[in-house]
């Protein structure tokens, strides 16, 4: 599949940032930092990897999805389809 070029360097970039302020929450551990300093850092953490999925999903539906409607592969889309719902479920929340 082609995907997204901006896409993957955009998830890439926010895969990289999210790894860096796991690391820091680690350290804010180690040094016994507030814990509600921690829980605003985790808090912001799941902020940027649902960010990180919507460029994802968005993909998928843009490249992989688009692929499947565009053949007129009936079964593929409705597979896809019952994927991304299921996906959509445990990214809510």
């Amino acid at each position: 599949m082609v995907h997204d070029k901006r896409n993957k360097d955009a998830v890439q970039k926010r895969l990289s940032r999210l790894s860096g302020q796991v690391q820091g929450v680690a350290r804010m551990v180690d040094e016994d930092r507030y814990c509600v300093d921690i829980l605003n850092q985790t808090a912001a953490i799941r902020s940027a990897l649902r960010a990180v999925e919507r460029l994802i999903i968005e993909d998928h539906a843009r490249t992989c999805m688009e692929d499947a409607i565009v053949a007129g592969d009936q079964d593929r889309q409705r597979i896809m389809f019952q994927e991304v719902v299921a996906l959509l479920e445990k990214v809510r929340d």
